[in-house]
């Protein structure tokens, strides 16, 4: 079961659960949008097809916070936001090795779409995000990082081009094992509603499963 955050006539607020993919792929599994339109339909006894904008996205190993758009005016005035940079997201992540106790890391990353990964090319796009450390245990950082831009896959390829890999990130740590869960997480979200343009934020406590729980 989707554990539902907020929910009002515009908006529906949920935590994504790790390893489940956002939106349908090659793959066919079962995915969140296809999830939670199943959740409103039989919520409202809604007969045919029930509308849900997917505004942004979060990688399919990574769980966290996520808004979705229950009208067509909601999700343009949501990806208005998202393009104009008013999204606010927060993430929390664990390192391997020791950061610096604050700093922003600045880069070009060029996605290839036909390995679906990401890395750091002067033909790339511009692409920002800044840190605070918060604890360092056991040669492994936890830190808070501020998004400042969307790239696909960022947060990863920042800091593992620094060889500083997410612990258990499959993709970008070449010493994660075999069923690793990455230590990445969408901790918190701002945005203005899209209808009554208040400031909202949602927050959600941090993992309790290895490494997050040793600090």
């Amino acid at each position: 079961m989707i554990n539902v955050i907020y929910e009002d006539n515009h908006l529906l607020v949920v935590e994504k659960p790790v390893n489940i993919i956002v939106q349908e792929d090659d793959t066919k599994d079962k995915d969140l949008l296809t999830i939670l339109k199943e959740y409103l339909k039989v919520k409202y006894n809604k007969p045919g097809n029930v509308f849900l904008g997917l505004v942004h996205r979060l990688d399919r190993p990574v769980g966290g916070i996520m808004v979705f758009a229950k009208t067509s005016k909601a999700a343009s005035r949501l990806s208005d936001q998202v393009r104009n940079n008013k999204f606010e997201k927060t993430y929390h992540a664990v390192i391997c090795g020791k950061v610096k106790t604050e700093d922003t890391l600045q880069d070009k990353l060029l996605k290839d779409i036909t390995k679906n990964i990401t890395r750091v090319d002067k033909r790339g796009k511009d692409s920002s995000l800044s840190y605070k450390l918060i604890g360092y245990k056991d040669g492994m950082s936890l830190v808070k990082i501020e998004l400042h831009t969307g790239r696909s896959h960022q947060i990863r390829v920042q800091f593992s081009s620094r060889n500083l890999p997410l612990w258990g990130d499959q993709k970008y740590n070449k010493k994660s094992i075999a069923g690793e869960q990455i230590a990445l997480f969408a901790s918190s979200l701002s945005f203005f509603h899209p209808v009554t343009y208040k400031k909202l934020t949602f927050s959600l406590e941090l993992p309790t499963t290895y490494p997050w729980n040793i600090f």
